[in-house]
């Protein structure tokens, strides 16, 4: 069953319980820093493990020390659904563990 696109009343309703995170185009966007190379990279592995649970995956950006999310949902046009906001809630939840500044 594909996913149903939010409203954008949902959409900013749900945004309000993600700090950091925010609207770029189409997609619902978040960076992080972290204190070393070492520990994005953990990070990132973290974040694909939690993606493949969910069968969502995003635009996922390893940087020196950054990591960047960049998630819609491509099954309902692009549109954002609830499954972007369930990985950014997951994200956020698994970030603390590798150091985010």
């Amino acid at each position: 069953m594909t996913p149903e696109p939010l409203s954008l009343k949902e959409i900013e309703d749900r945004l309000a319980e993600l700090p950091g995170w925010s609207l770029d185009g189409d997609k619902l966007t978040r960076s992080y820093r972290l204190a070393s190379h070492f520990a994005a990279t953990g990070l990132v592995v973290h974040i694909a493990r939690t993606q493949e649970e969910l069968g969502h995956h995003s635009e996922l950006t390893l940087g020196y020390n950054t990591v960047t999310l960049a998630v819609n949902t491509h099954s309902a046009g692009g549109a954002l659904t609830a499954l972007d906001f369930e990985l950014a809630h997951k994200v956020e939840q698994l970030a603390p563990a590798h150091g985010v500044e």
